[in-house]
């Protein structure tokens, strides 16, 4: 019996409470077939007859006979979106963040998922190393896309290396399945200096382009290095010269995928164009910006909505005072593009502080990965106006949870100022600078 199975609530006015379903039962089987997870469960339920057999919190079995219409929705909320346990990540990779955390974070944290329903429902990726043929027929059944694939290279033998797990040989194998099975694939490489980069990286862009027909996009993004990383695999970090190196040498094999497939296929993060102090890449090339969660084409995207959004607001003279807190990276884009605006509207004043990554270590520069003691501990005694702006990335899922456990309501306590999530859209980080006024 999947204990995921069980209901934790009877939505009002469906089937399950005129059947009288009540919160506890479990759900055990749907026209004689066993429930996995959530894609059995909305693959059965589409039909117009079904027998749910049910499982009541008192130990009584339930057979009830259910007509409705096609795909219509039974009302079972259930406690796990995927009505299963998610799958552990078999790897030990010689650049994961999660083994550069420090003690102590809250346990959800240390929770490294690797499973292609969570790349479908929530853009999570995977390595494909804990799955069976079972497994890839399945999405290939459910049509589960797109999926998204932390490759890192197609060198096996080096694959091996970088991943520390030998059940890696099933990569090309696998994509080839989902490929030929009409699955999209977005593809991720963690680029790591000297070790999967230069020839290697040429080889791995030049073997997922056998895939080109059913692959949206390639990201590639650079190793992160936190001041926990004692005692791991040595990997040394990109730098101005060997980034430029790695923008060079990608943009030649953009030139090649565009005039021979009408693609540039492969994209580099935006910290790749901060490192080696060039301009990031025109807003077409990102080809619909299919991978901004890796920060591919964010600056590029944000500053054309700005601007757009800036042209087309009425200026006014209402005077406000804010401040933004960003990190390293993104500071000389926020720190223009905020002239920009109080150039549109001469009393508005925006303060923006680059806030250094003392928990994980400078070397960590995204704000992204911003913590609230760092930027209470750095703004505690400057000017910030009204509001402070803090990037969304900056907090957990939709809450108001920040990575070292401190709330926006707790930086709002400690710097006696209103914080104001900010929206990564240009559009509504403009109106949202703008519903600041002074009091």
């Amino acid at each position: 019996m999947n204990k995921q199975n069980t209901v934790i609530k009877v939505e009002k006015g469906s089937i399950a409470e005129e059947m009288g379903i009540e919160v506890g039962d479990i759900l055990l089987e749907i026209n004689g077939q066993q429930i996995k997870d959530v894609f059995d469960y909305r693959y059965l339920i589409h039909d117009e007859y079904l027998v749910v057999d049910i499982q009541k919190a008192n130990g009584e079995q339930w057979s009830l006979e259910i007509e409705k219409e096609e795909w219509e929705d039974l009302g079972f909320v259930f406690g796990s979106g995927l009505m299963d346990r998610a799958m552990h990540c078999s790897n030990r990779c010689i650049f994961c963040f999660i083994d550069q955390l420090p003690k102590g974070m809250r346990k959800e944290l240390y929770f490294k998922d690797d499973d292609s329903r969570l790349s479908f429902l929530h853009g999570n990726y995977v390595t494909l190393t804990n799955m069976s043929d079972e497994d890839i027929d399945r999405i290939v059944f459910y049509h589960l896309s797109p999926i998204n694939i932390s490759v890192h290279t197609t060198n096996m033998e080096l694959r091996e290396k970088m991943l520390k797990n030998k059940n890696v040989t099933n990569l090309m194998d696998y994509i080839t399945r989902l490929s030929e099975g009409g699955i999209k694939m977005n593809f991720q490489i963690v680029l790591c200096r000297n070790i999967n980069d230069g020839k290697e990286l040429e080889r791995t862009i030049k073997d997922l382009g056998r895939f080109i027909e059913n692959t949206l996009s390639i990201s590639i993004v650079p190793f992160g290095r936190t001041k926990f990383r004692e005692g791991l695999y040595d990997i040394e970090l990109f730098d101005k010269d060997s980034a430029s190196k790695v923008i060079d040498e990608v943009e030649e094999m953009q030139k090649y995928y565009l005039k021979n497939h009408g693609t540039y296929f492969c994209h580099l993060s935006d910290e790749f164009y901060i490192m080696a102090e060039r301009p990031m890449p025109e807003y077409d090339t990102y080809e619909g910006f299919p991978q901004l969660e890796n920060g591919v084409g964010m600056i590029t995207l944000q500053d054309r909505e700005l601007h757009e959004a800036i042209e087309n607001t009425p200026s006014d003279n209402i005077k406000r005072t804010l401040s933004v807190a960003t990190g390293k990276s993104a500071f000389n884009f926020i720190n223009k593009i905020c002239k920009d605006i109080t150039k549109k509207f001469p009393n508005t004043h925006i303060l923006v502080y680059c806030i250094e990554n003392e928990f994980f270590g400078k070397d960590i520069t995204v704000s992204g990965l911003l913590t609230g003691s760092d930027i209470v501990s750095q703004l505690k005694d400057k000017k910030l106006g009204s509001a402070l702006i803090i990037s969304e990335n900056a907090f957990s899922n939709d809450t108001d949870l920040m990575l070292d456990d401190m709330t926006r309501q707790d930086v709002e306590k400690h710097l006696n100022v209103r914080v104001i999530k900010g929206k990564c859209d240009g559009t509504q980080m403009l109106k949202q600078i703008l519903d600041v006024e002074d009091k």
